[in-house]
């Protein structure tokens, strides 16, 4: 029988620098609208409710950088630039969908944990004794 990954020793050398780049919210974000179709970088910007301009440049360069995503210049005038995901991007769309999935199910017993820890350390409560 297979071991569990999890159970292994982990390889933080190896793997750190690759999950700096694709766990955090932008990124995640991001190739989770381009796993549905292409799209232009106002639109990106108009789906993710809060990114900034540069936040969104910068992790759209980041993405293209690391092959996660591809960058055409349309013939537009203006000209215009679509950004699709590659494969190698959308090999990652059942972990985002998973990750996505489990947000929704288990953020309402996140929220209760937060308010619970919270109201412990504003009545004098400490961080051991939880």
């Amino acid at each position: 029988m297979a071991k569990d990954v999890l159970d292994l020793p982990l390889d933080v050398t190896a793997t750190r620098p690759i999950l700096d780049h694709i766990a955090n919210k932008w990124t995640v974000l991001i190739l989770s609208v381009l796993c549905t179709r292409p799209a232009r970088f106002n639109e990106l910007k108009r789906r993710l409710d809060g990114i900034t301009h540069k936040a969104l440049s910068d992790a759209l360069k980041r993405l293209e950088r690391n092959g996660l995503i591809s960058r055409k210049v349309l013939p537009t005038q203006p000209i215009g630039v679509e950004y699709t995901i590659t494969d190698l991007g959308c090999s990652l769309r059942e972990p985002f969908a998973a990750l996505y999935a489990w947000s929704l199910t288990n953020g309402p017993a996140m929220e209760r944990a937060q308010r619970a820890f919270d109201a412990s350390r504003a009545n004098g409560g400490s961080a051991e004794e939880i």
